[in-house]
């Protein structure tokens, strides 16, 4: 064969092989794009012969995120579309997201399987629905297709049933003593000087508010056949507090009556905090917790336990009660100068003489007040879950004038109207007193105490109820058996003066504290709305 035949039949032998190679090329290219055109886009609305269970599943779930099945691989489009359109409108157009979940292997001769997904509705205030679901997949005509049923929405739907939704009963974060809400639910304006302190103990102990709404699926009638989303769930309790809607209303309208600051602290002589209220000329900082001021009067009740204890006096010993004296360098007054002459230590602590006791704490050692108040709680330091608190600060005197001047709750000495209540509340239980806002978060104590004998205590409380009968506060003998003492304490330049009153009354402990009142009348009267209250 000569060379040139050779080379033509070596040109010809390369361009066939070229041409076969090529149509190889094509027909992969053809294959491999042939699934690919019921993919994404417009691929989505398109069926093929080659599309496995699990395309044509996830197919579906993504049209049924998109709310239209016209379009879906499913047997009865049109169903589908109703029955997918009829639920987004029960569940005021929740979004919806799913997920593919297990789609077994099947057979090629396979002509029904199935596949798992995920669904997560999503309703307005961020509750999150989810759940998983299952859809029945059959060949039809050749094509893997999904069967309708109600029970592809959710697994639990039979026919005949639709879904329903209903806001979910608000469920308080902190309740009281009660179970009524203090924070969420239906509480409104309750305990407004406390709600930053609840809310935020809450928001670090509790739960959460849960589901914002129900969703049940219900007969063709409407009737509920079962809850599936929204239940309160064990967890999802509140957190409870001491305090008790019903104090607390009384408190607060007690001194939002009142023309000026007013503040009233109220406690279960156990210490659980019932109430605490300051109303909005007394600012919106809790002044009733931790705002120091001269008690005035209204520590007599230290003073007499000192001299009880140190004094060699009981409340039946006579003593002087001078419309004014002076007491080392100091001059004291009775109010309006009342005189009584000599007459029982019971006496004189009822009409509330600033001679006698001045004349009392200046014979005492010079921590003898700063002890006594200690017995009461005023010195006591206490850490309460969310609360910024002081009881009081009564130090020993450094003078005798400084010791006069104590002795009538004035000068250095300064108490809170929570230690006011704390102070109460010991004479009353005759033991120390650690104040609780909490059912299940317990206090701290820091610095503690112990309460005075009980022999001291027993005549505290006879001459505490003496002023509520025959003396400052006789206004409250229409009050029940309360146990008190008033107080008239002058701050700044002595022009203006905070009024008081500190007591009991069963097992409730409370103080009054008015500013710039100038009378602690006024602070008689609030004790007595809160107590009817």
């Amino acid at each position: 064969m000569s060379p040139a035949r050779k080379r033509g039949i070596l040109i010809g032998a390369a361009l066939a092989v070229v041409a076969i190679v090529v149509a190889a090329v094509v027909l992969l290219v053809r294959e491999d794009r042939a699934p690919a055109a019921s993919g994404g886009g417009q691929g989505d609305s398109t069926e093929s012969a080659q599309e496995s269970p699990a395309q044509v599943a996830g197919r579906f779930l993504r049209l049924f995120d998109m709310g239209d099945l016209n379009t879906a691989p499913v047997d009865d489009p049109a169903a589908a579309t109703t029955a997918l359109s009829g639920t987004r409108a029960a569940l005021n157009g929740a979004s919806v997201r799913t997920s593919l979940g297990e789609v077994p292997t099947t057979p090629g001769n396979a002509t029904t399987t199935s596949a798992t997904f995920h669904v997560a509705w999503t309703f307005p205030g961020n509750s999150v629905w989810k759940y998983e679901g299952k859809l029945e997949l059959v060949r039809n005509a050749g094509k893997w297709v999904v069967r309708w049923a109600m029970s592809v929405i959710h697994p639990k739907l039979e026919t005949g049933q639709r879904l329903s939704v209903a806001p979910v009963s608000a469920k308080p974060v902190v309740a009281d003593r009660d179970g009524k809400a203090l924070v969420g639910g239906d509480a409104t304006g309750v305990a407004p000087i406390l709600q930053g302190a609840l809310s935020k103990v809450a928001s670090g102990e509790s739960s959460g508010a849960g589901a914002t709404v129900t969703v049940s699926r219900v007969d063709v009638s409407g009737k509920p056949v079962e809850t599936l989303f929204g239940q309160a769930a064990e967890t999802d309790k509140p957190l409870v507090s001491t305090l008790s809607v019903a104090s607390q209303n009384a408190a607060q309208k007690a001194v939002d009556g009142f023309g000026g600051p007013a503040i009233i602290v109220a406690m279960k002589t156990s210490g659980e905090l019932l109430a605490v209220a300051q109303n909005g000329a007394a600012g919106n900082q809790p002044k009733a917790l931790n705002g120091l001021y001269s008690p005035g009067s209204a520590f007599k009740i230290a003073t007499a336990t000192a001299a009880l204890q140190q004094g060699g006096v009981s409340a039946d010993s006579q003593v002087a009660c001078p419309g004014s004296e002076q007491i080392g360098t100091r001059t004291l007054k009775n109010d309006n100068g009342f005189d009584l002459g000599t007459v029982s230590l019971k006496t004189a602590f009822a009409a509330s003489c600033n001679t006698t006791f001045g004349r009392l704490a200046g014979q005492l050692p010079a921590d003898g007040l700063a002890k006594a108040a200690t017995q009461l709680g005023l010195n006591a330091d206490f850490e309460i879950p969310g609360l910024s608190t002081e009881a009081g600060k009564v130090e020993p005197s450094g003078s005798g004038d400084e010791q006069v001047e104590a002795g009538i709750g004035q000068g250095r000495v300064q108490v809170s109207p929570l230690g006011a209540a704390l102070m109460a509340a010991t004479v009353a239980t005759g033991k120390p007193v650690v104040p609780k806002l909490w059912q299940g978060l317990e206090t701290k104590v820091n610095a503690g105490y112990q309460a005075p004998p009980s022999g001291v205590l027993n005549q505290v409380r006879a001459m505490m109820r003496e002023v509520c009968t025959t003396g400052t506060a006789k206004a409250l003998k229409g009050s029940g058996a309360v146990f008190g003492k008033t107080g008239t304490a002058q701050f700044g330049s002595g022009a203006d003066a905070n009024g008081w009153f500190v007591g009991y009354r069963g097992d409730v402990a409370f103080a009054v504290m008015l500013e710039g009142s100038n009378d602690s009348r006024p602070a008689v009267q609030l004790a007595a709305k809160f107590l009817a209250g």
